[in-house]
């Protein structure tokens, strides 16, 4: 490994830096339903002793000596810091006359918060994140203004980690009231209609040293009353028998109700627990509590409630519910399934009009209904792509929404919802030429004959002699879309003569729910055998070769690349996967792991073990196998899909590594699962990784390169 490393840097032969440090293995053996499967890297879990510390700081020195002196790292690294650097705006929402939005000038750390006031054009500033650390590593993930427009609640999340602190501040003033809550973890802030206060969902305080491993249960759903101590809050709703039931609650626009969401890990089904907070009982109504179907709160008139649900709808439809009135015999289908698959979360109700989004071999298609679901018209969209937000209320005559895809920078639009018409809020301007790339889709067969969609974007003119440098990306996991998308990674990776590759795997949300379940549990091979049959197809039509496909994936995409190298290690040229999931056996017993049952099955269930232990990319690598040069990422405080999984991983890889190909790890100290990651960490990220694929694939930057 180390001489051909070496040799393509141009450095010494003898030079130490290679030598991978030193993995002790210990000795554990687990029986898996009487199999044993030994675990000999165990002793990697407890992430915060001096032994782990010790072993991240020697593969990163290592790592970083290498990756710095690749020639092609200094010029990335310029174009990617020149072209990141444009405005970049998110979807604004409104709130007592007021009209928020997030901005980030360009190479901020993080975004920044502005308001427009009633009456006024120019946006004032309200918050910057970018005060609250000296790194850049706090971020405020979360932002709720109350109903009167008055305050905002925001929460802010630091090294990365998925922990939430609530804060309140005052609109006018632009400072922070006292008032601060902690340990909650996938919540948002609803008010109540009085602008007094909010519900918040949070889990008990975990034991010292242990917030970034335990086990997360027990979730709870409390009162915040704004000028009192969290020590205070109400408790509105728990279940001490439900260990796994998660809490979502949103107080309807007209503020008579309170829509608890039940969630249980990350499963599609839910249930819907409703308060009528005129009621000062504690009387809640289960309402939709089956459990068999997805069931996704979109608004209310009166006591009946509009929801978006694939009961008897896999590719999902909009029915609505009188609360006293809930059975199934009585609900109304306002909006019927279409051929096409309804997003998850894509249903609002603006303005008296139901906006729809679709997913048409996923693209963005937006539908207009009136309230009875009669179809009134499309919003045109510019073209392929995706969109997001059409949020506000019933009573708004605006909403916005923004659209972007490989080559079209995120536009956010204002919508008129009387005229049907959109006109452009806010434009980025990015330093490069979308004219001189194009995107097209294409349908290939996987291993089983279904066709699978994917997107190519490339430099208008590429010759089909299997010579381009190509990365292949996928995700195919919990009814998560891949649509398209603007990135400045993506620009800087075709004008360096790459083809960008988005494969439309099963086990994402793309078809509906068939499609989901297609590549989940038992059918999880599916999704390696579709993402492995994408690079044949571009070997095949001559994209690209061997020598020159990359792969890359996070999270559980992080799993599909360790799956994809550990079952055709012959087939790529490089591999980056990040902050995977790589411990099949295992991945339950950290942080929200255990909620990922729903897709992965559980390795304590016979059945559940021999699918997983079948495919976990740990457990796969193979003493002697020539795997491709790899260099996995993750971060130290990623409290989502914890480091000991690419720790172990590696180890493994390196221990089993047969001929000259790198087994690389880059640990980011103060980063997490990817959320909040400043601005510089993430372009020093991206320059490492493209850095490591020119030398993998050999890649010469073109002349142009840098230029536009």
């Amino acid at each position: 490994m180390t001489g051909a490393f070496l040799a393509a840097l141009g450095l010494a032969l003898q030079d130490p830096a290679l030598v991978y440090p030193p993995t002790p293995k210990g000795d554990v053996v687990d029986d898996y339903h009487g199999t044993a499967v030994a675990d000999p890297y165990r002793w990697m879990e407890e992430m915060e002793s001096a032994d782990v510390k010790a072993w991240i700081k020697a593969q990163n020195e290592v790592t970083f000596s290498l990756l710095k002196k690749i020639p092609a790292r200094k010029p990335i690294e310029a174009r990617l810091t020149k072209l990141w650097n444009y405005e970049r705006y998110g979807v604004p929402w409104q709130e007592g006359g007021l009209t928020f939005f997030t901005k980030n000038d360009g190479l901020q750390p993080q975004s920044v918060v502005y308001v427009i006031d009633p009456g006024k054009r120019t946006p004032r500033l309200l918050l910057d994140p970018n005060k609250l650390s000296k790194d850049g590593t706090v971020a405020a993930g979360g932002y709720s203004a109350s109903p009167n427009g008055r305050y905002l609640a925001y929460s802010v999340q630091s090294g990365g980690s998925d922990w939430q602190e609530w804060r309140v501040r005052d609109v006018k003033s632009g400072k922070d009231l006292s008032d601060k809550i902690e340990w909650s973890k996938f919540s948002g802030a609803s008010w109540s209609a009085d602008s007094k206060g909010f519900y918040y969902s949070r889990y008990d305080a975990p034991k010292p040293g242990e917030a970034l491993a335990e086990a997360n249960y027990f979730h709870k759903l409390y009162y915040h009353r704004l000028g009192t101590k969290q020590t205070e809050d109400a408790l509105v709703y728990e279940r001490k028998d439900e260990k796994e039931w998660g809490f979502d609650g949103q107080v309807t626009d007209d503020g008579r109700y309170l829509v608890i969401t039940v969630w249980q890990g990350t499963n599609r089904e839910n249930g819907i627990i409703v308060k009528d907070l005129r009621d000062k009982s504690l009387v809640f109504r289960e309402l939709l509590m089956k459990f068999d179907a997805s069931y996704s709160f979109v608004d209310n008139v009166g006591g009946t409630l509009y929801f978006q649900t694939d009961n008897a709808a896999p590719l999902g439809r909009i029915i609505a519910v009188d609360i006293a009135k809930p059975e199934p015999a009585d609900w109304r289908t306002v909006v019927a399934e279409a051929k096409e698959a309804l997003e998850e979360g894509g249903v609002s109700l603006v303005g008296d009009r139901i906006f729809a989004q679709y997913l048409k071999d996923a693209h963005a298609l937006v539908r207009i209904f009136d309230r009875n679901g009669k179809a009134t018209g499309t919003v045109r969209l510019p073209g392929l792509g995706s969109v997001s937000g059409f949020g506000g209320k019933r009573t708004d005559k605006t909403t916005y929404y923004s659209f972007a895809g490989f080559t079209t920078p995120s536009t956010v639009f204002k919508f008129d919802v009387g005229k049907g018409t959109s006109t452009v809020f806010r434009r980025p301007k990015v330093d490069f030429d979308p004219s001189k790339f194009e995107t097209k889709q294409v349908f290939y067969p996987s291993k089983d004959g279904t066709k699978i969609p994917m997107f190519l974007t490339y430099r208008k003119g590429l010759k089909l002699d299997g010579q381009n440098p190509t990365l292949l990306y996928g995700y195919g996991g919990f009814n998560a879309s891949m649509t398209p998308w603007f990135s400045v990674v993506t620009t800087v990776w075709m004008e360096m003569g790459g083809v960008y590759a988005v494969a439309c795997l099963r086990g994402g949300g793309e078809y509906g729910k068939a499609w989901h379940d297609a590549g989940r549990l038992s059918k999880k091979q599916n999704v390696f055998d579709d993402f492995i049959a994408a690079g044949e197809w571009l070997i095949a039509k001559r994209y690209t070769e061997t020598s020159k496909l990359a792969i890359q994936g996070g999270s559980n995409g992080g799993l599909l690349v360790g799956a994809a190298i550990t079952q055709r290690p012959d087939l790529f040229g490089a591999a980056l996967p990040s902050v995977g999931v790589m411990d099949m056996l295992r991945f339950n017993k950290f942080t929200i792991g255990w909620a990922w049952e729903s897709d992965y099955g559980s390795p304590q269930d016979p059945a559940g073990f021999k699918a997983l232990y079948a495919y976990s990319p740990l457990h796969n690598v193979k003493a002697g196998t020539a795997y491709p040069p790899t260099l996995v990422t993750t971060g130290d405080h990623d409290d989502r899909v914890v480091p000991a999984h690419s720790y172990k991983f590696v180890a493994a890889m390196q221990a089993a590594q047969a001929g000259s190909n790198p087994i690389l790890i880059r640990i980011e100290t103060r980063g997490g699962h990817g959320g909040g990651k400043p601005t510089k960490m993430v372009i020093e990220e991206v320059s490492d990784e493209f850095a490591f694929l020119t030398w993998a694939l050999k890649m010469k930057l073109p002349l142009t390169f840098g230029k536009g």
